[in-house]
């Protein structure tokens, strides 16, 4: 039997000072790091607003994934490479003093029979601990990282992250949300793509894929295949045979409504050809819209230049060049199964969709227009 509490007798209780409880700082900063199967990049920001202000970046081609394809195994060459930009990272997050940070890898160290054991060295000679994310949050982080660029007209959307390992679609019906609400809608999908029934008006995921081939995995595939223009229509065709799964494949409703939001290096350098820019300048390219017409147009002009040919282009860039054929050979697929004037290209990822994700979760932005 449980001791009874023995009465007061007489002497006040000292009184206990409850902590004031507090709301995280809205000046501290965040931290997003992605690594992929070809490139390790980190965002330092702090919120503002209900935006956010980026404080410092790294972006690194490492080339994790190199020799995946054949080996089922991340490389001693790629790891080392990864581990010497993870090291930048930690510099920068001890100089900045983060407290607040989510670092994740993807495709490669999913795929990869060594990719768990290569974070678990990384946290061992860096300290940082890193996380394998699967495909769908993946997909969900690209989705909320673009959520500004919906255009409040569009009923039907799909976002296409067109990754180094792998590519993510997403297709979304907003047509039962009111049309002011269709950005804030897809903020709201941070919290999953089944969602429980909720006060505010829903954007339903019709469906989503992960398809096991970005531009690094893609061109492995095919490296064999000496001609440039048959290989580039190989890997298209490829690649098309993949989305057959995907519920919208064969969708032939009016495309009056309809929006692809694009998010990778292959579509910001082909809006950046587009516009003939030889120094890429994100405000420019961020948010542009392009037709169907207009995207074929600078894929030929890529097959037409061949291999030297874009190697000297300055607008394709020396680390784009080797994957640029690959991912136009996606992004073609995407635009001759669901043509539209309405590509929205968006530079920004998964690095965006993380800092978004750990700001609202924090409540350290401000409600407002996404």
């Amino acid at each position: 039997m449980p001791p009874k509490a023995k009465k007061a007798t007489g002497a006040f209780p000292k009184a206990v000072e409850t902590p004031e409880r507090r709301g995280p700082d809205p000046n501290a900063l965040y931290a997003a790091l992605d690594l992929g199967t070809n490139s390790c990049r980190m965002l330092i920001a702090q919120p503002k607003g209900s935006q956010f202000h980026v404080v410092d970046s790294f972006s690194k081609t490492v080339q994790l994934g190199a020799g995946l394809e054949h080996s089922g195994k991340l490389s001693r060459a790629s790891m080392q490479r990864t581990l010497q930009a993870i090291r930048v990272c930690k510099q920068k997050l001890q100089r900045h003093k983060v407290s607040r940070m989510r670092l994740v890898a993807t495709e490669a160290c999913r795929r990869a029979r060594n990719g768990g054991s290569f974070l678990g060295q990384i946290t061992k000679e860096t300290g940082l601990r890193m996380e394998i994310i699967p495909a769908e949050e993946e997909a969900r982080l690209a989705v909320i990282s673009c959520a500004s660029l919906v255009s409040t007209k569009t009923e039907q959307l799909l976002v296409v992250d067109i990754g180094g390992g792998s590519t993510e679609l997403v297709w979304i019906d907003l047509s039962q949300v009111p049309n002011i609400e269709r950005p804030a809608a897809i903020m709201r999908l941070r919290k999953g793509f089944k969602q429980k029934k909720t006060p505010f008006p829903a954007a339903r995921v019709v469906d989503w894929i992960s398809v096991p081939l970005g531009v690094a995995t893609l061109r492995d595939q095919f490296k064999d295949v000496e001609d440039d223009t048959g290989r580039f229509a190989l890997m298209s065709l490829y690649f098309e045979e993949q989305l057959e799964k995907f519920v919208p494949y064969t969708w032939e409703h009016n495309m009056d409504g309809f929006q692809i939001v694009g998010t990778s290096g292959t579509v910001t350098t082909v809006a950046a050809s587009f516009l003939g820019l030889k120094r890429y300048d994100r405000t420019k390219v961020d948010g542009l819209r392009m037709t169907s017409d207009q995207i074929d147009q600078v894929i030929q002009e890529y097959v037409s230049l061949g291999p030297i040919g874009r190697r000297k282009d300055p607008r394709i860039g020396r680390d784009r060049q080797a994957l640029i054929m690959s991912g136009s050979a996606i992004l073609q697929a995407l635009i001759r199964t669901w043509p539209t004037d309405r590509l929205s290209v968006a530079d920004r990822g998964l690095r965006e969709g993380l800092l978004y994700a750990q700001m609202s979760a924090d409540g350290v932005l401000e409600p407002g227009r996404v």
